[in-house]
């Protein structure tokens, strides 16, 4: 059996030295009791979200979306949240980029947000329909310019000749998107992951982690703990 190469051996080194949650973290009252948390997923999630913002957590609106490839494999990406009602989990993309057509293929999704500031992850499973046109347009117009812009250059997950052509793309789109807030991005689709699975992780320094679980039932929701 060969050594490793030195790189590996610095790559390593620098690897296990990295600390977990160097912070003070959060009790969980679930942990004792799981009927402390609320009876759906959905406040719990609103309540973790303004603590993580709260905390200084960077960018807590992003997250990971998990969907089927076209070979049946998984396939993830990291994408912002635009909102979480009782309807379920909102995001948004073109309907002709990749994610958009694993989701017309199978409409079903798995969203991960890791918060480390407070050592909580949140996982959110379940199947996703998209939004009328109007309703994805009202949505990317509420938005900043600089979204309208990436919206109008569309051809996500296209093959790129070069980089000059985005920039000639981009710059034309944020032309456009100023001069026409309003402007319509034929493809761009708002997706709503309606939840039949939602687990809520909070880390512990004595690797005690708690984990609740809700699970739709019927008309209503099925809580329990999890093992570590």
């Amino acid at each position: 059996m060969t050594s490793p190469a030195p790189q590996q051996d610095t790559f390593r080194t620098l690897l296990r030295s990295q600390k977990v949650w160097d912070t003070e973290l959060p009790a969980f009252d679930a942990a004792r009791d799981p009927a402390l948390a609320p009876a759906e997923p959905l406040p719990l999630f609103h309540a973790w979200f303004a603590e993580a913002v709260a905390a200084g957590q960077p960018e807590p609106h992003t997250m990971q979306l998990a969907t089927v490839a076209e070979d049946g494999g998984p396939d993830v990406r990291t994408v912002m949240l635009h909102d979480a009602d009782g309807h379920g989990w909102h995001f948004a993309t073109h309907a002709s980029s990749t994610k958009g057509r694993q989701l017309a293929a199978r409409p079903e999704a798995a969203l991960h947000f890791y918060w480390a500031a407070q050592g909580r992850q949140i996982r959110v499973r379940g199947r996703v329909t998209t939004a009328p046109h109007a309703e994805s347009l009202a949505d990317l117009h509420a938005r900043s310019t600089g979204a309208l812009a990436a919206a109008l250059v569309g051809r996500q997950s296209e093959i790129l000749p070069s980089y000059g052509e985005l920039e000639r793309s981009s710059a034309a789109a944020w032309e456009r998107a100023r001069a026409e807030p309003d402007a319509d991005a034929p493809t761009w689709t708002l997706y709503v992951l309606d939840p039949v699975e939602a687990e809520f992780f909070q880390g512990d320094a004595q690797r005690r982690h708690v984990r609740l679980r809700y699970r739709k039932s019927g008309d209503g929701w099925v809580k329990e703990l999890l093992w570590p």
